[in-house]
Order: C-alpha cells, then sequence, then structure tokens
C-alpha cells in the first residue's frame, strides 16, 4: 500500500497540481493584500470616504453572544462587495498570465526552427528522382 501511494504522489499531475495549489494560495493572498490594502481605500475615497467593509444593513439589534457582550446581526454586504472584486481582480491577473502564456507558445510554434532530417525513404526517393532526371539515362 505505501509503494502505491508513493506512486500515486510521485506522479507529474499530482506535484504539478500540489505546486499549483500552494503558488496559488500565495498568490490570492498577495491578490487581497493589494485589494484591501492599495486599491479599496483609494476608491473609497473617491466614493466620498466609503470603507466597504463597514458597509452592512442590521437585520436585529443589541443580541448578546456567548461571552455576555451584544453586538447585531447584520448582514455585511460591503464584505461580499469585497470578495466580488477581489474576484474579479484575480481572475483578470489570471487571464493575462494564460494570455502571456499562450502568446508565447505561438510564438515558438511558429519560429522557423531546423527541419528535421529525411527519412530514409525520403533519401531514397530523391536519388530515384535525381537518377530520372539525370541526362545519362540508362536504358532498360
Amino acid at each position: 500500500m505505501m509503494k502505491e501511494f508513493k506512486e500515486f504522489a510521485m506522479r507529474g499531475n499530482v506535484v504539478d497540481l500540489a505546486v499549483g495549489v500552494v503558488i496559488g494560495a500565495a498568490f490570492g493572498k498577495v491578490v487581497t493584500s493589494f485589494v484591501e490594502d492599495v486599491l479599496m481605500p483609494p476608491l473609497g475615497v473617491l466614493l466620498g470616504g466609503v470603507d466597504f467593509s463597514d458597509l452592512k444593513v442590521v437585520l436585529k439589534k443589541g443580541v448578546q453572544d456567548a461571552e455576555g457582550k451584544f453586538s447585531d446581526v447584520t448582514l455585511n454586504y460591503g464584505n461580499f462587495i469585497q470578495s466580488l472584486i477581489d474576484f474579479m481582480i484575480i481572475a483578470f491577473a489570471i487571464f493575462m498570465v494564460v494570455k502571456l502564456m499562450n502568446s508565447l507558445k505561438r510564438k515558438k510554434a511558429d519560429s522557423p526552427g531546423v527541419p528535421p532530417a529525411p527519412t530514409k525513404e525520403e533519401v531514397l526517393l530523391t536519388e530515384i528522382r535525381d537518377a530520372l532526371r539525370a541526362p545519362n539515362k540508362p536504358t532498360l
């Protein structure tokens, strides 16, 4: 069973997937920080000092929680707007990365490389063609 697990875990696809998940999580943290710390404060100022994370609708006032503190029951639609903006930025960034990778693949495919060596059949056919074109054709 351990041998099978090792074979499974060491497959190229599984390792690639693990690397993708780790990098994706780190990328998500970077984008979230960019949105929350860099993008949203100026956007909030432009919209009249609105902090999206503070946007909410109070459904019920003053409910006592387990610690004895009173807190409102709220519908935090500002957090949803924040998450939606995060998603849009992440989706656009991934789109740009995929677009860049596809253009690099196309350039690599379009670039003229060294032509492959002719096969034995092609060499033989070329010799036959050249022999037929020669002015000193042997008669049959």
